[in-house]
């Protein structure tokens, strides 16, 4: 049985789809975009953009009940591999060893026009 996590507090789905998922003691939560819920805006450049993409996970998580320390998974997604380097640090600033297991790869592109979007899993 799957349960709707819906985060008050995070932007709006811009698409037919749920913030999380609860599935058994798994959060699935969708790919969050770097839009700032209190204006529905994106900031400039990498390392803002992948800030807001955490903050808006970090968000969703406490609406599951959870913190970043319980990610088991991420997936990050970037318009061009050349951002890869300014993702990486801004993205080490929000998690402690144990890492969560993590791939990032380019896209073609995202909605948008986002530089970056992250999707995270995590177990409770």
């Amino acid at each position: 049985m799957k349960e709707l996590i819906n985060a008050q507090d995070a932007p709006a789905a811009i698409g037919p789809y749920s913030h999380a998922i609860k599935a058994g003691n798994l959060i699935f939560v969708s790919g969050q975009l770097p839009i700032n819920p209190a204006n529905g805006e994106m900031p400039e450049g990498i390392a803002a953009q992948t800030e807001q993409s955490l903050k808006n996970i970090v968000t969703i998580l406490a609406e599951a009940g959870c913190t970043l320390d319980n990610v088991v998974k991420s997936t990050v997604f970037l318009a061009d591999m050349s951002l890869f380097g300014g993702m990486n640090e801004v993205y080490a600033k929000f998690f402690a060893a144990p890492y969560p297991a993590r791939c990032a790869f380019a896209v073609k592109e995202l909605p948008k026009q986002a530089l970056v979007e992250i999707e995270v899993t995590a177990s409770i």
